[in-house]
This record gives C-alpha cells, structure tokens and sequence, in this order.
C-alpha cells in the first residue's frame, strides 16, 4: 500500500491509495474522500456488540470501525482527524508497538492488531479518563496530533514526564507510571492533573496543544455569549 501524507503540519490528511485486495481500517467518520473503486464494510470494533456500546459509552469509542477495500480495481481514499493538526506514520513491527491515545487513532494497514481489551484500556481511567489502545502486529498506523508532533527517543533508563493531555503515544518497550503532579494543592491551582512518566528505552510521541486547555479557552470566548443569550 502507499500512502502520502499531505497538508502537514497543521491541516493534514492521509492519502491512502490500494491496489485491488488491499484494505485499510479507519475510525468511523475519518474518511474525507474514495474512488468508486473502494467498497466499504463497517464491522464492530469488539466482538458482541454489549462490549462495543460499553466501550462507546465509556470512552467514546465509535461503535463500528469502516474498512476499505478495493475490489476489482486500484482506488484511494483520504482520511483526517477532528482536531487541527499534524498526522504522524507509526511503523508496527513483531518488536515494535505501541501504546497509543484512543483518541489520536486515525486508521490502520492490514495486520496491525488494536487491542482495545488491554488493560490500560478496559480500566476506563488513564489520567483524565483517558483510553489507551495497545497496537501490535505489523504494518502501519496513522495518528493524529492536535498541534505539531514532538518525538523524544529514550535510552534505557532515561525517563519523561508527560502531561496526559499531550500524550499520543509510546512504544511498548517503554515502562510508564501514572502519577500526580505535586501536591493536591499544586495540581489544583497549577492547572495540571495527572502525569505520565515514561522510562525508555523506546519512542515517545507528544502533541504541541492540549485539546482540554483550548476547550476551557473556547469557552471564556463563547461562554459570556451564552450566558447572555440565556439570561435575555
């Protein structure tokens, strides 16, 4: 499969083009365009569907993942993420995954398994009610950054730590540690929850804008508004 992606770093989106056989799964509601070529299946994204509406409801987990295959002829397809920013190519390999924001998911090659069971994920809590999906296999993913993408390599032993919100995702060789920030006092009162420290050796992936501190921005610009249009 070759893939391209375009408009980086700020407004990017992955161009995906298959030849007749290949398929690519992508987050329901990814996909911005396709050739006729392309056939699309929708499938639940865990087996039973009581296990996929709680994960939906849990973690806004979409309820089905679409793949899209070319049948008969070589097609493409594009696909992008909600949030304004770059997307960033994960290579998966037999000693080479990752563990990586739910949300930051975009779409994945045949052969990558997304282990949407693991238990950092069926936990519900990773920071603040973040999910986490752990991807293994072999092929590729891409991952959207709100903002532009930091990388960090880790030697063994170094460690970082990582505001939860500007976390996209690490590789699976890498020991990590929920924790903190400060005292309650601090944490409070300094804006920052919780924190993930991360021990390498291995990749670290982090987004330059944090989605929950420009909400709160949003609203001290449309809040007032609101509340007007409320009180008249």
């Amino acid at each position: 499969m070759q893939y391209e992606i375009k408009y980086r770093p700020s407004y990017a989106m992955a161009v995906v083009r298959l030849e007749p056989g290949e398929s690519i799964a992508a987050e329901a509601g990814a996909m911005t365009y396709m050739t006729p070529s392309i056939q699309v299946n929708s499938r639940l994204r865990q087996k039973g569907l009581f296990g996929s509406i709680v994960s939906s409801v849990l973690g806004g987990e979409s309820l089905f993942v679409n793949d899209y295959v070319a049948s008969g002829a070589p097609g493409e397809a594009g696909f992008v993420a909600a949030p304004v920013g770059d997307i960033e190519v994960l290579e998966i390999g037999p000693d080479h995954g990752f563990i990586v924001q739910r949300s930051s998911y975009v779409a994945s090659t045949q052969g990558v398994n997304l282990d949407v069971q693991w238990q950092g994920f069926t936990k519900g809590l990773f920071g603040q009610g973040l999910f986490m999906i752990k991807v293994t296999g072999e092929g590729v993913l891409f991952a959207n950054t709100f903002g532009a993408l930091d990388r960090h390599v880790l030697a063994p032993g170094e460690r970082l730590v990582v505001d939860n919100f500007h976390l996209v995702a690490f590789s699976d060789s890498c020991r990590y540690e929920i924790r903190k920030f400060g005292g309650w006092k601090s944490t409070i009162l300094g804006g920052e929850w919780l924190v993930t420290e991360i021990e390498g050796p291995g990749e670290v992936y982090i987004q330059t804008k944090n989605i929950r501190e420009f909400a709160d921005w949003l609203w001290t610009v449309i809040g007032p508004r609101v509340q007007s249009t409320r009180s008249g």
